[in-house]
């Protein structure tokens, strides 16, 4: 660290797991150091893999963290070793460093930057991007200052101070804010599929047999963008191959704003941060809440975009080929409703979420 760097205000972002802890946490590092802070972001190897759209100028720490939702009776009691041994040496790198704030965003790898920060009594808070607390943010909820949440209301326990701040997105959300919707028409369509790193499966087992079912005229028409898990990268294209729709399936797309900008329609799970860029880009979608979500928190931030008239949602328990065959259908040969639909997630959106969120930071820090 150089002399003018000790000048600058550091921020420890705590994040992992998946997209929806990361792609926020993305979000407020890159608000934090276009104004001058460093960043230092916590994570594990698993969060590890969603840095590679951070600044360049974010430090990435992996720390070790573990949950007992995974693993063997071994793995299991290996868990507060590896979960003390996180927060300790955090404690220990907070303790040289002296960061002016730390936020979490949820997940078990924020764990050690958390309790290394309540340990220390360092300014903190928690960021939430569903209506239901994460099981590690209903742990800190009460030992921060702030927990800032992306829907509200958020169900929060006694004790807790909750402030509205919306789901921050990436800059290159952002830069598509309210783009121009192309309402579907008799000319090439492009259809957006994301299933989330948990709930894929479902997803890579069911569209490309309903959109095989749609009308020839329709189908002719098709572009299909798909997220799939790797091990069913390979069956979903050859489905696609069979019903003559060309597709690109891919585990995961670094340039999801600009497809999801270009898609006459997007087909999803509900996880915060997929209906956060809906809401800021705008476009009409049908919603496949994650049934095992916890505490069904995937039902709970769907019905924000449902309510609006701007998603259709179908139970996961209701889903199948043909009746989101007949969705997708009636989506598509209504190109009125379809930009409603556009309009009505748009004003559904807080694009300033980020802007919100720096403040509250700012004034944990005290530098406001």
């Amino acid at each position: 660290m150089t002399e003018r760097d000790g000048d600058r205000p550091l921020l420890i972002i705590a994040a992992g797991g998946t997209g929806g802890h990361m792609f926020p946490a993305q979000a407020l590092a890159e608000a934090m150091l276009r104004k001058g802070w460093r960043v230092r972001l916590s994570t594990d190897a698993r969060g590890a893999r969603y840095t590679s759209g951070f600044p360049h100028s974010t430090e990435i720490v992996e720390v070790p963290s573990a949950t007992f939702a995974r693993g063997g009776v071994l793995a299991k009691a290996m868990v507060l070793p590896r979960i003390a041994a996180g927060v300790l040496g955090t404690a220990w790198r907070m303790w040289r460093d002296k960061p002016d704030a730390v936020v979490g965003f949820g997940g078990y790898p924020s764990i050690p930057a958390l309790g290394a920060a309540t340990l220390l009594n360092l300014p903190r808070m928690i960021h939430e991007q569903n209506g239901i607390l994460g099981k590690v943010n209903q742990v800190f909820a009460k030992r921060v200052a702030f927990v800032a949440c992306g829907v509200w209301p958020t169900e929060l326990p006694e004790g807790a101070y909750g402030i509205h701040t919306g789901n921050p997105v990436r800059a290159a959300v952002l830069d598509r804010a309210g783009a121009s919707y192309i309402s579907p028409g008799d000319y090439p369509m492009s259809l957006l599929v994301m299933g989330g790193s948990q709930g894929a499966r479902i997803l890579s087992d069911v569209l490309p047999d309903a959109l095989a079912r749609l009308d020839p005229e329709l189908k002719r028409n098709l572009r299909v963008s798909h997220q799939a898990r790797p091990e069913d990268m390979e069956r979903v294209t050859a489905a696609y191959d069979e019903a003559g729709i060309p597709a690109e399936v891919k585990p995961f797309f670094q340039d999801v704003p600009r497809r999801m900008a270009e898609a006459q329609l997007v087909i999803s799970r509900a996880g915060a941060s997929s209906i956060a860029d809906l809401t800021v880009i705008g476009r009409p979608s049908i919603l496949i809440p994650f049934a095992a979500a916890a505490g069904d928190h995937q039902t709970a931030n769907a019905r924000t975009l449902v309510d609006a008239e701007a998603s259709i949602l179908i139970p996961e328990k209701a889903l199948d080929a043909q009746s989101l065959c007949e969705q997708i259908t009636t989506l598509l040969t209504n190109p009125d409703g379809a930009a409603r639909m556009a309009r009505a997630a748009l004003a559904a959106g807080a694009p300033d979420a980020t802007d919100r969120l720096v403040a509250l930071v700012t004034e944990l820090a005290g530098r406001e």
